[in-house]
């Protein structure tokens, strides 16, 4: 048993040392659209349009090439992210975090840190690029480990429909938004 799970060990590592992450590109589109309807058919937190609304952030003003991102293995896309911007409304003014929507992983490949490191590459980039905050709405247990909390524990309203326990927030800069207050209309 214990030369077995050292081999399984092994294999998981040769897999993940052969797994990619990019930027999407155009030709992607179609692979994403269906790795994205697909994953999210086992999805814990799924409304059955989030393929659709990928689509529909591209088309947006606040989309932002450089921060969709695939992780593809021996030419397979395996796991997909996208940040786009979110205004956010605070006491002081209109400023901008980015909103992750959505994050998914194919079915066979969860559970081998793919959602993770997606998720980590998307927050350095955005980091890099300026951005000091994330909100998503998604599963709290999933994104906790990230460091997403409620959008209200930073002072910050949710005003959309979503259930306040998922509609969530991560400071890529320390006190960005405590400082910040307001709302956010998550979409």
């Amino acid at each position: 048993l214990l030369l077995f799970m050292l081999l399984e060990t092994e294999n998981m590592d040769t897999r993940r040392e052969n797994m990619k992450i990019r930027e999407a590109k155009t030709s992607d589109y179609n692979e994403i659209y269906n790795l994205v309807k697909t994953a999210f058919l086992t999805a814990q937190v799924s409304d059955g349009s989030e393929q659709d609304f990928v689509y529909e952030l591209r088309k947006r003003e606040g989309y932002i090439p450089s921060l969709e991102l695939v992780m593809e293995e021996q030419n397979e896309l395996v796991g997909h992210v996208m940040l786009t911007k979110q205004v956010i409304h605070g006491i002081d003014g209109i400023s901008h975090g980015l909103l992750v929507a959505p994050l998914c992983v194919k079915k066979e490949y969860r559970n081998q840190k793919v959602g993770s490191r997606l998720m980590e590459e998307a927050m350095k980039r955005a980091l890099q690029l300026g951005y000091t905050s994330l909100f998503l709405v998604g599963n709290p247990e999933y994104y906790h480990r990230f460091g997403f909390r409620s959008t209200r524990s930073y002072g910050i309203e949710n005003r959309s429909e979503i259930p306040d326990e998922f509609v969530m927030a991560v400071e890529l800069v320390e006190n960005v938004l405590t400082k910040c207050g307001g709302y956010v209309v998550l979409e």
